[in-house]
């Protein structure tokens, strides 16, 4: 297995997780927004959806949708500033900000390493 490859089988890990704690702490919705609130032109749809379905919505099926399609990945995130901004730092959100961080990480990693090859 490539790195590159590992490096996708862990992003892809890491969506997983992230939508498991995102399900465990009761931020996950059955239905999805409206077709309006989805075609918000602000970063993260902040005038029409919280951050919670913000990612369930559009990061984590974009994500998915990338993986699945071998297209290019973002180069850096760093949507760990908005969930801060959206959680707070307590034992009861670590559970998603973790995910969080660490796709930050993978992504920002993953520039480094294109920039040395």
């Amino acid at each position: 297995m490539t790195n590159q490859t590992a490096q996708l089988h862990h992003l892809a890990d890491l969506l997983l997780q992230l939508e498991l704690a995102l399900r465990n702490n009761g931020f996950w919705q059955q239905q999805p927004p409206s077709p309006a609130a989805m075609a918000s032109r602000l970063p993260f749809c902040a005038d029409t959806l919280e951050f919670s379905q913000w990612l369930q919505f559009v990061f984590l099926p974009r994500m998915q949708h990338l993986i699945e399609n071998n297209e290019p990945l973002p180069d850096n995130s760093n949507i760990t500033a908005m969930a801060q901004e959206a959680w707070s730092e307590g034992a009861e959100n670590r559970e998603i900000l973790q995910p969080i961080r660490a796709i930050d990480a993978v992504l920002t990693s993953r520039r480094g390493n294109s920039n040395r090859g």
